[in-house]
């Protein structure tokens, strides 16, 4: 019962993504255009999010589907040291935002990670990236927090159950993934 339940629920949400079509599309520009441009990917996010960051950023490094040459993808959440030192002598808060201050420069791209769109971190780097007129893009869940209308491109996946919004981030970040690199294969065969 409780799986179909579940699969019901993943459903209507995934159903509803439909309606972040054009939105997936700009992104996918984005990147795309930001990668064949020479400028690189940054990315975070806080738990479960952190961990689709990575996964995120691994997929441009080594591969989607294709083979094909690397790309400069850094997922801030695995920089051991770099948070560590930042939630030591400045504050956790600002553990993104100082990466971003750091590493991000005007061409590359930004994403964001989270279910709420409330976690300090993740806004004040969007406040960082904007400060530096780098480009970002924002997977949001429920209203989009107080992280909604920080990025250049928002997809906000209209669900309260943190489950239902991990799922649906997946489907969105697959999605991205395969529209780059199918642009990122055309554009290396023109080399």
């Amino acid at each position: 019962m409780l799986l179909s339940q579940n699969i019901e629920e993943a459903t209507a949400v995934i159903q509803s993504l439909i309606g972040l079509t054009a939105q997936v599309e700009i992104a996918s520009q984005l990147i795309g255009g930001a990668l064949t441009s020479g400028h690189k990917l940054l990315a975070c996010g806080n738990g479960g999010s952190a961990t689709d960051a990575a996964h995120f950023t691994t997929e441009f490094v080594c591969r989607y589907d294709q083979d094909r040459r690397p790309y400069p993808a850094i997922c801030l959440t695995t920089q051991g040291g770099d948070l560590t030192a930042i939630g030591n002598d400045h504050e956790f808060d600002e553990i993104f935002a100082r990466q971003v201050e750091a590493f991000a420069h005007k061409g590359d791209v930004f994403v964001v990670f989270s279910t709420t769109g409330n976690s300090e971190n993740v806004r004040r780097a969007l406040v960082a990236a904007e400060r530096k007129r780098v480009k970002s893009i924002a997977l949001l869940g429920r209203d989009g927090g107080r992280s909604r209308g920080l990025a250049s491109v928002e997809l906000i996946v209209r669900s309260d159950v943190t489950a239902r919004i991990q799922e649906a981030h997946h489907l969105l970040l697959h999605t991205i993934c395969e529209m780059v690199e199918l642009n990122l294969q055309a554009y290396s065969k023109t080399l």
